[in-house]
C-alpha cells in the first residue's frame, strides 16, 4: 500500500506522508557534484486535511438511535 501524498510547501512537489511528515526528498532539479541535499520541506510536520476521508458512501442519511439487529 503506497502512502499518501501531498504537496510540499517548499518545494510544491508531490510528496508521500508518513506518520503525519513528510518524507524525506531532494529539491527539485538536477543535482550537482554528488552532494546529497535534502529540501527544507522535508520531514516537516504535514497540515491535516480539512475534511476527513470518508470510509463509506455519504449517500446513506444518519439515523437517530439504535439499528435494529434484525
Amino acid at each position: 500500500m503506497s502512502a499518501p501524498r501531498r504537496t510540499c510547501p517548499v518545494c510544491t512537489r508531490e510528496i508521500a506522508v508518513v506518520g503525519g511528515r513528510f518524507a524525506r526528498h531532494d529539491p527539485p532539479g538536477r543535482r550537482s557534484d554528488y552532494e546529497l541535499v535534502s529540501c527544507p520541506g522535508s520531514r516537516r510536520i504535514a497540515p491535516l486535511l480539512t475534511t476527513p476521508p470518508k470510509l463509506f458512501g455519504g449517500d446513506e442519511p444518519p439515523t437517530p438511535g439504535q439499528q435494529p439487529l434484525f
